[in-house]
């Protein structure tokens, strides 16, 4: 195979993937996951089976994979905050409001996309950890910035940061958020009370 047929190649099978990966998704959420088969997946798509066997062995395999690029979209909007204009607490408080709103919006809000997100976290927990470590580092970002400028106190920036993830954790936890939005009307009015309450205690006082 040449190098022009190699390039060809590789984009058009990283597509199929995509396509697969959407339209199982797309199925997850219209007839939940128990109940969506990978021959349901292909019919859909106008293929055989065995072609999307050919690009993921299970349709667990292809839940990881679409957890995989959630957490990377959702990691993107976090860094996206933390980078954001405006003061490390406001930053700080728009970072949880972007992750309590990704997952209301694309994980929460459908419950035939529970099944699905349960199985992610059971069989993909790398990339779960993975995510987690990326967020906590996110929050020692906006730390490190507000300590630098004054707004915060000098604290041990890895250490608080942890603290202040492990105090956030309803809102960033898929399951526990599900739980969250049947006890409150307004979760990002719980979100922005939440982590100003957080905050003073790392805000000098006057």
């Amino acid at each position: 195979m040449n190098a022009q047929a190699s390039t060809q190649t590789k984009p058009k099978s990283e597509d199929t993937r995509a396509r697969i990966m959407d339209t199982a998704e797309a199925l997850f959420r219209r007839m939940g996951f128990a109940k969506t088969a990978v021959a349901d997946i292909a019919s859909e798509l106008g293929m055989s089976p065995a072609n999307v066997y050919r690009f993921f062995p299970s349709k667990n395999a292809i839940v990881e994979a679409i957890c995989h690029r959630c957490l990377s979209e959702l990691d993107g909007k976090a860094w996206a905050a933390a980078r954001s204009r405006g003061s490390a607490s406001a930053r700080m408080e728009k970072l949880f409001v972007e992750v309590m709103n990704y997952h209301r919006e694309n994980l929460i809000t459908e419950k035939r996309v529970h099944d699905m997100v349960l199985v992610a976290m059971e069989n993909n927990w790398e990339a779960i950890e993975a995510h987690i470590e990326a967020i906590r580092s996110i929050i020692e970002f906006i730390l490190r910035d507000g300590i630098a400028s004054g707004e915060f106190e000098q604290v041990e920036p890895h250490e608080t940061s942890d603290l202040i993830h492990r105090t956030m954790i309803e809102f960033c936890h898929p399951q526990m958020l599900a739980e969250c939005t049947e006890e409150h009307d307004d979760l990002e009015a719980e979100v922005r009370k939440t982590i100003r309450f957080v905050l003073r205690a790392v805000t000098p006082r006057n």
